[in-house]
């Protein structure tokens, strides 16, 4: 019986390509007897994770049933910010009868108590990874600085991607 299928794909970086992910994933989905239903993609970074708006609408659609597994290229796809947060998106996944295949992690295709073990160490790691990243980012930085670099943008100018401004909203005591 042909499975329901979802890819979720995120890059953090411009030099990163979804496309690769794809691939990959629509590979192991045909071979695998499954139909792609819709595909996710997310393009920032992880700890920016409140803005994650593919993700959410992958979660309402497994709320509506859309399908029976999601597909991912690596468990830090989902997120780098711990264990804790891998462990509630699986299980949420879980509660609506959705199954979680990490490409990268083979394992998360058996049956076993070990992995919600194996969950946590992998959101451990993932979210140690993104604190080395940072690290070594914010010591490149400092480091172009003291050799008279100009960091960030020209000042005046606005970032490219604009914020939405909040909404006024009156105060009714």
């Amino acid at each position: 019986m042909t499975r329901r299928a979802a890819i979720y794909v995120r890059v953090s970086t411009e030099e990163q390509s979804l496309e690769n992910q794809l691939t990959m994933l629509r590979t192991y989905a045909l071979s695998h007897d499954m139909r792609v239903v819709e595909v996710y993609q997310e393009e920032e970074s992880a700890w920016r994770g409140n803005r994650q708006r593919e993700f959410a609408r992958l979660m309402k659609d497994a709320q509506r049933n859309h399908f029976s597994v999601v597909l991912v290229w690596a468990l830090d796809r989902l997120s780098r910010q711990g264990p804790l947060t891998i462990l509630t998106r699986v299980h949420q996944l879980g509660f609506h009868g959705v199954d979680l295949i990490s490409l990268q992690e083979p394992w998360t295709e058996m049956r076993s108590e070990v992995k919600p073990l194996l969950y946590s160490l992998m959101g451990w790691v993932a979210e140690q990874e993104s604190r080395r990243i940072s690290e070594r980012t914010k010591a490149g930085m400092e480091r172009a600085r003291a050799q008279g670099a100009k960091i960030g943008r020209p000042k005046g100018r606005k970032d490219r991607k604009p914020r939405r401004k909040a909404e006024r909203r009156p105060v009714w005591e």
